[in-house]
């Protein structure tokens, strides 16, 4: 049996709170890390960037704004991992929070992480296409099912299995 935390990919989407709030009672007796994937250096990219409708790029790239926009981004997923780590807290689950530049996709993050933690599961939500859903995972959940090293527990949006 697997030793490290459960895995719970977390964006501060309704979906991803709504699979944090379903799994909990499966979780109870497990430590919970609650993770957050944002892209590093994406903010920067975009500041630094010649814009597309001119021929040359510009003369001054403002290195600073990109780095002001990717600490900003930064910090807007650490409160969004420290936001679920409390639901988790709120739902009765030992949990704490972490954000993790991604490596190459979400899917390829959580699955390192889970490897390196030897978790015994990764808890994802869905967040459901409507009329897709019941034909198409996204790509993040699929990529998991597939590749992860441990079982995936994925959660349909609360507001497809209405419809």
């Amino acid at each position: 049996m697997s030793s490290g935390p459960v895995i719970v990919g977390y964006d501060g989407t309704p979906a991803a709170e709504h699979a944090l709030r379903e799994t909990a009672a499966l979780l109870f007796r497990h430590h919970v890390l609650v993770v957050v994937v944002w892209e590093a250096g994406r903010a920067f990219e975009r500041a630094t960037q010649p814009i597309a409708a001119l021929e040359e790029p510009p003369t001054v790239l403002d290195v600073r704004a990109g780095f002001e926009l990717d600490q900003a981004a930064y910090e807007a997923a650490e409160r969004t991992a420290q936001h679920g780590a409390t639901l988790a807290r709120a739902a009765g689950l030992d949990a704490e929070s972490l954000v993790v530049a991604d490596d190459a996709t979400v899917s390829d993050t959580l699955i390192r992480l889970a490897r390196e933690r030897d978790s015994p599961a990764v808890v994802v939500g869905t967040h459901g296409h409507r009329a897709l859903s019941e034909l198409l995972l996204g790509s993040t959940s699929r990529d998991l099912i597939q590749r992860a090293p441990c079982p995936v527990v994925v959660v349909r949006d609360h507001r497809s299995a209405r419809g």
